[in-house]
């Protein structure tokens, strides 16, 4: 296992093995977060596998500094090192990124309005588009913006109410409670359901 603070010293393997066995009182990652970092809809746990390092380390650096709150995650963020922390985001970024279904997805009026929202925004409101910073087809602009293209609905829909209720607050500047103020309930659930498989 890396000893080393820095993320460049980090051990995807050493990563590998406390997501897939736990270590110490840290439940193994896999449990929730799939066996592939694919993530549970059921349970809106979220996809981590290519999802950019220096984003994973910051939300797990941020569990455990407890400036993102989650009941779950704080426990688990504070029995893992600054290494241990490296090594696992190492190990999620390695892993290959979401794709689009082979089989396309028929659209909806809801998924039809999730595109609009994410791709161009609504700018009667003020609000620019998912993509202008999450990145091009939300494939997310580290390190600060993730990886949004094939996140879990589940796991979108809560976090944007998070940001609504002031509940989820270590986004940069409050960009996020920003956007998220000017969604209605009606937009939050065709984004979050037009993101698990954009087009």
């Amino acid at each position: 296992m890396s000893t080393h603070a820095n993320a460049s010293y980090a051990d995807a393997q050493a990563g590998a093995a406390i997501t897939k066995n736990g270590t110490g009182a840290a439940t193994a990652c896999m449990q929730c977060h799939g066996a592939n970092g694919e993530g549970q809809a059921t349970g809106g746990f979220p996809r981590l596998a290519g999802q950019g390092r220096n984003y994973l380390v910051k939300q797990l650096t941020d569990f455990k500094a407890k400036s993102r709150i989650n009941p779950l995650m704080q426990p688990i963020a504070n029995t893992l090192t600054t290494a241990q922390i490296n090594d696992v985001a190492d190990y999620y970024a390695s892993l290959p990124g979401w794709k689009p279904a082979a089989s396309p997805v028929p659209d909806t009026a809801q998924t039809a309005r999730g595109a609009q929202l994410t791709h161009r925004g609504n700018w009667d409101k003020g609000m620019p588009a998912c993509f202008a910073c999450h990145g091009e087809n939300g494939a997310g602009i580290a390190p600060h913006f993730p990886a949004i293209a094939g996140q879990r609905a589940t796991y979108i829909a809560k976090q944007l109410k998070n940001w609504q209720a002031g509940t989820r607050s270590n986004d940069p500047q409050g960009l996020m409670k920003a956007v998220a103020d000017k969604l209605s309930a009606d937009d939050i659930s065709a984004i979050s359901a037009y993101l698990e498989n954009p087009k």
